[in-house]
């Protein structure tokens, strides 16, 4: 039998329920009703609770004791884990895996494997997806800034045309034009989408025994919006100038997630299916503002910082590159004395050797007249570096959430996210763990 997981990443069920209660959300409403949904556990402290530790956990089996990958990205240079989709391709089953998070591509003969936007990992696909899936990479990294080049543009329309499927045209012109209107979550929705008929066209090609395919629109905009959902019934309210007081952007990304798990039922009937969030957000109990720098190149050279070249990772995050270890406690110095005129820092700097993990701290609104100093002396405008990404609304919560179309019904309420390769490697006949 065939295995399919959609990787809902951080997805809210107790908000699905909600909404199926009032009625919408049909195919979700279906799925847990028919089959019932099982809880995950993962991690316990706040700061260990990042889709990018837990979908590492999801993937290989390990908690993040075990498997030590705490950074977006890190995959890339731990060749001692193995991860679901090489135990399968050993044991004789195809695999495929469209942008699983923090994930690297170890398959030997897979027709598919498109890493997530942030974790520079080799691709396979044909030259088309590649084009179109690093102009989605793109896209996302962009996203505080909203803009795309002529280039860019000219690619991502020419994979749509390509890949997008006819029953998605009309969906795909409102996602736009809701955009045009200035509703930006829709972009990431349209991405989304995209992806998702990029993955149907090509595993309905391929017949792959498994494959994943991972999501995150939900979780971008939950970041976002949650106190806009119409069933969340706590204290907060984002303010007018960020978004419609009657707009409701979880709604919208839950109804298209519920559009999408309809179509690969369709598409793929007699295929055992998998629901997985890793984890939740729930509500943010604090106002937050989350900042991105513009030009990270730009802003650490004219800071004075030593470096080799910054690639930026989701959000406020980037890493910095260096030529050595020396070089790299330099640079680490030379952040930290980036801080406001009063001395508080702005960002947080994780020393990992000759690399750096920093994130850009501050939490608090940057007007016009917000400067910023060098060992105490001020610099000029911070706006003029940063883009504004977000007024956070949601915040991590250990618990995922896991539905089964081949679950007996007989199984825990609550099992340890560990056991979803081996789940996987079940249903599909194979050996978990396996060892060639």
């Amino acid at each position: 039998m065939s295995v399919i997981m959609l990787e809902l990443n951080e997805v809210n069920f107790d908000f699905v329920r909600a909404y199926a209660a009032k009625g919408e959300l049909p195919t979700l409403a279906r799925l847990i009703d028919r089959h019932g949904i099982q809880e995950t556990e993962s991690e316990q402290k706040y700061e260990e609770l990042e889709p990018w530790i837990q979908w590492v956990t999801a993937h290989t089996g390990m908690t993040l004791a075990e498997h030590g990958v705490f950074r977006l990205g890190d995959i890339v240079d731990r060749d001692d884990i193995t991860q679901i989709w090489e135990v399968l391709e050993r044991q004789g089953i195809a695999v495929a895996a469209m942008s699983p998070m923090n994930a690297v591509n170890r398959c030997s003969d897979t027709k598919l494997f498109l890493p997530d936007p942030w974790t520079p990992a080799p691709t396979t696909a044909p030259a088309i997806v590649r084009r179109l899936y690093a102009t989605v990479a793109k896209a996302v990294n962009d996203n505080a800034e909203g803009k795309m080049d002529a280039k860019s543009a000219l690619d991502l329309l020419a994979g749509a045309a390509a890949y997008a499927r006819p029953v998605n045209y009309t969906q795909y012109v409102s996602l736009a034009a809701q955009a045009a209107r200035g509703s930006e979550w829709t972009k990431a929705m349209f991405l989304d989408l995209l992806l998702t008929d990029v993955f149907t066209r090509s595993v309905k090609s391929s017949k792959p025994g498994f494959s994943s395919l991972f999501l995150n629109a939900a979780a971008h905009i939950q970041h976002h919006y949650m106190f806009n959902a119409s069933v969340y019934d706590g204290p907060h309210a984002n303010p007018d100038w960020y978004i419609d007081a009657d707009a409701d952007p979880i709604l919208a990304v839950y109804g298209l997630y519920d559009r999408i798990v309809a179509q690969i039922e369709r598409s793929f009937p007699s295929t055992r299916l998998m629901l997985a969030t890793g984890l939740h957000q729930d509500p943010y109990p604090h106002l937050t503002y989350y900042w991105r720098l513009r030009d990270h190149t730009a802003f650490l050279t004219a800071a004075g910082v030593p470096f080799e070249r910054a690639e930026p990772r989701m959000s406020r995050d980037f890493v910095v590159y260096a030529r050595d270890v020396a070089q790299a406690a330099s640079a680490e110095q030379a952040i930290a004395r980036i801080t406001t005129p009063n001395g508080e820092p702005l960002f947080e700097v994780d020393n990992r050797g000759d690399t750096l993990f920093v994130m850009l701290v501050w939490a608090n609104d940057i007007d016009a007249s917000m400067t910023y100093a060098i060992d105490g002396k001020e610099q000029g405008a911070l706006r003029d570096h940063v883009a504004f990404v977000a007024i956070k609304n949601g915040g991590h919560n250990g618990i995922g959430y896991f539905i089964d179309t081949g679950a007996s019904g007989t199984e825990p309420a609550r099992f340890p996210l560990t056991e979803i390769p081996a789940k996987i490697a079940a249903a599909c006949g194979a050996r978990w763990p396996y060892a060639a």
